[in-house]
């Protein structure tokens, strides 16, 4: 199909551009026309470090919500799933354990899942459900007894939960064209093919971060760094983990690595040191920064989710002390020192929503109207394009003839969609010049 789009404002200027075939023509003949009446016509966005299997999971699954009273509520309410469980996301809470779980619902088994991705919390119907608790990350009481907690335990878990498939990633695609987002990269580690065969049916652009070493990538997807996940409670030796980069680094892939604390990113440049770096090697995260650390990063990719500080930067402000509050999320400073910086979620953990993204990134500004570090804002228009790079720190890209239609449509003009960034802005999105919204 040939589409023409007319009285588009690109690159600040209203023009049309055509499409046939899924790229961008200089000329052609038209079956379809739209006319963006001055809306600008933008690449897509991209974005770099999600999760589409628990963002899809979540879509289904109970709210948390924001204090104990708001979860006893939900669950009270709470229909189970077809296997029988209920799922809850978004858990604020740190301490939360079977017994209090079991006083909101013990009818049925609950699970519920920190806001970090990192800790599961069971009740006691749960447990007994999952057999014996042998996992290493089983949190006990001094008696021995399993509190309930499970810390990075998810592969565990899940081969105890009842089968119930992959989530059909269709609708969530959808949602995710009607932000803009064009490619997505995947970053849940230690795929199987058949997780990986799931995921590549969603219709954004892919690439896969958890390809084992030496595999290869679904048809029509692409393979990414290496991913390694760093679990802070079991933080491997530099020596260990600097062999692991090896590795991947002999295979051919650079490697990304998830760091939200200090140590782990200390321990993480002491392996680069030893293993050495190679082109693309990234930091997922990046959450704390101290300054001293910025120079050795250069050279680097950060991955980092500035939405975090829109979406619990009132628990940052009160739990980080003020002086450490422009170590969290860098941006600014990062991309001063020489960093190759990409925007992105972490979604279902922190907001999918690219324009909350673009905001908090350009703010700053917590959901009680705090700003964090404000000497790590960056300009609207630069957040926009390290949400449009192709890859980290890559340019953003540019409409020309012969490349993929993946476009976003606006309703106004770009200098008035940044001064109030939103997703009602978007008007129709284009992958490979398909309409999908």
């Amino acid at each position: 199909m040939a589409l023409l789009i007319t009285d588009a404002e690109i690159d600040g200027r209203r023009r049309d551009l055509w499409v046939d075939d899924g790229r961008i023509v200089a000329q052609g003949t038209a079956t379809d026309v739209i006319d963006a009446r001055g809306g600008a016509l933008l690449p897509g966005f991209v974005d770099h470090h999600l999760h589409l299997h628990a963002l899809a999971a979540a879509r289904r699954s109970v709210h948390a919500g924001r204090s104990r009273e708001d979860l006893a509520a939900a669950l009270r309410h709470a229909t189970p799933d077809p296997t029988g469980w209920i799922r809850v996301v978004g858990s604020d809470d740190d301490v939360l354990d079977a017994a209090t779980l079991d006083r909101f619902r013990a009818d049925v088994p609950v699970r519920v899942q920190h806001r970090s991705g990192a800790m599961w919390v069971l009740n006691t119907a749960a447990l007994t459900r999952i057999g014996p608790c042998d996992h290493p990350g089983v949190d006990r009481d001094p008696h021995g007894d399993p509190t309930g907690r499970l810390l990075r335990a998810d592969d565990w878990l899940r081969d105890r939960l009842p089968r119930a498939g992959p989530p059909d990633l269709h609708d969530l695609g959808r949602e995710l064209a009607g932000y803009g987002i064009t490619a997505v990269t995947d970053a849940t580690p230690d795929l199987d093919a058949r997780a990986a065969a799931s995921l590549a049916t969603v219709p954004q652009r892919l690439t896969l971060l958890g390809v084992p070493l030496g595999a290869g990538a679904p048809p029509g997807t692409t393979v990414g760094p290496y991913k390694i996940a760093l679990a802070d409670h079991d933080l491997p030796t530099p020596d260990a983990l600097a062999e692991r980069i090896r590795e991947a680094h002999t295979a051919g892939r650079p490697v990304a690595v998830h760091s939200v604390t200090r140590e782990s990113l200390v321990l993480l440049l002491v392996a680069f040191d030893t293993a050495g770096r190679m082109p693309g090697d990234r930091v997922e995260h990046a959450a704390l920064v101290p300054t001293e650390l910025i120079p050795p990063l250069a050279g680097l990719a950060v991955v980092t989710q500035p939405g975090f500080l829109a979406d619990r930067g009132d628990l940052f402000r009160r739990e980080v002390p003020a002086d450490e509050h422009s170590d969290l999320y860098r941006c600014r400073s990062l991309r001063a020192a020489g960093v190759a910086v990409a925007l992105s979620s972490d979604a279902p953990y922190g907001p999918v929503d690219p324009w909350v993204v673009l905001r908090a990134a350009s703010t700053r500004r917590t959901i009680d109207g705090t700003t964090l570090g404000p000497a790590e804002v960056l300009t609207p228009r630069d957040a926009l394009h390290a949400l449009q790079a192709p890859t980290p720190g890559a340019r953003p890209r540019v409409l020309r003839p012969g490349d993929a239609a993946d476009l976003v449509l606006l309703h106004v003009p770009l200098d008035e969609a940044l001064r109030q960034p939103d997703r009602d802005l978007v008007r129709t999105t284009f992958i490979g010049g398909r309409r999908l919204t």
